[in-house]
């Protein structure tokens, strides 16, 4: 609060919980979605897409979710708190073991090929849920943004310093431009299914030639 014109510094607790904000805000509201974004968008120009994508949300965007996990979960320790005890403690938490599963799960859809129990051509259900989980994080992470900007940093720290409103208005504008490019991204699912289709019959003519050529040998 500011008291005829003076406002108090940020004491060393407020800058780690502001740290941890910001990483996390950063990590979960930037960096993985635009790990998404590039799969969404990358896919139907080019069949390399994978290696950045994998890049960009385990060696870019890991970091970074870690380390601010880490600071929020020292700013509980130091201010006494039960860890895991409030909701936005559970809800990082969540957020944290999601993540870690849906990169496994991406790598495993990846490297390990499952045979689609709805027909030649089609994709495999954990294609799918890898998508719906990756929607569903980033709406977690709004919402756990959204609650540590307007209820927990006042909660925690007692509200000597109120969250300056450019962090909030931050907030909004990353949430409507995520949904904005991904739903104007879902306007190449036709090409991308183009792409996918002639990838298949380029595999399934190749696999033909060579059995046709070892037959002939």
């Amino acid at each position: 609060m500011s008291d005829g014109g003076f406002e108090a510094p940020l004491s060393p607790i407020e800058i780690q919980a502001r740290n941890h904000a910001i990483l996390c805000a950063t990590g979960f509201l930037i960096l993985l979605p635009v790990g998404a974004l590039i799969a969404r968008y990358a896919r139907t120009f080019t069949r390399s897409w994978f290696p950045i994508h994998l890049a960009f949300q385990l060696f870019i965007a890991g970091p970074v979710i870690f380390t601010g996990w880490y600071y929020g979960w020292k700013t509980a320790n130091e201010l006494g708190f039960p860890h895991f005890s409030d909701p936005h403690e559970k809800m990082g938490l969540s957020l944290l073991i999601l993540y870690v599963v849906q990169l496994l799960g991406g790598l495993f859809i990846h490297w390990v090929k499952t045979p689609s129990p709805f027909g030649v051509g089609t994709r495999p259900p954990q294609n799918y849920f890898h998508g719906f989980l990756g929607l569903a994080i980033f709406v977690l992470a709004a919402s756990q943004v959204h609650y540590g900007l307007y209820i927990e940093w006042d909660f925690a720290l007692g509200g000597l310093h109120r969250v300056p409103m450019s962090a909030k208005n931050a907030w909004i504008a990353l949430v409507v431009i995520f949904w904005a490019l991904y739903l104007l991204g879902l306007a190449l699912l036709p090409r991308q299914f183009r792409q996918e289709r002639k990838g298949k019959e380029d595999v399934a003519h190749g696999s033909s030639r060579n059995s046709d050529t070892e037959h002939l040998g």
